[in-house]
């Protein structure tokens, strides 16, 4: 038997194993993405001081607030939404002294993604 055939061998198993990790980074991934979700729809609806869902309309929260603008209509982006939480605007008070920087990621996320401002 040649060297080569051990080596082929090895290689083949190697790839194998990067092929089976793939997918499980993805999902990997995704269940963060899902977590993160999660916290920012938590913190939308009661997490915050005051609430976000007191003063926003979003369908996907169920929220009916009419002080501020309806979230499905405005679409923001994460970026957007990050600014706005952490320097205010208009009525909206600032929540960067009320909610870490992860707080407010995944606050952002949540509102981007439930409205589809993330495309």
């Amino acid at each position: 038997m040649s060297k080569a055939g051990p080596l082929r061998a090895g290689v083949g198993a190697a790839l194998a194993v990067l092929v089976a990790l793939v997918p499980n980074a993805a999902e990997a991934q995704a269940a963060a993405g899902d977590a993160q979700f999660a916290e920012g729809r938590a913190l939308f609806l009661g997490g915050a001081t005051p609430p976000c869902a007191v003063c926003h309309t979003l369908k996907e929260a169920g929220a009916t607030g009419n002080v501020g603008p309806v979230l499905d209509e405005v679409q923001p982006d994460e970026a957007r939404v990050a600014a706005a939480v952490r320097g205010g605007i208009g009525a909206m008070p600032s929540f960067a002294g009320s909610l870490s920087d992860a707080q407010i990621r995944a606050l952002a996320r949540y509102v981007s993604k439930a409205t589809g401002g993330a495309r």
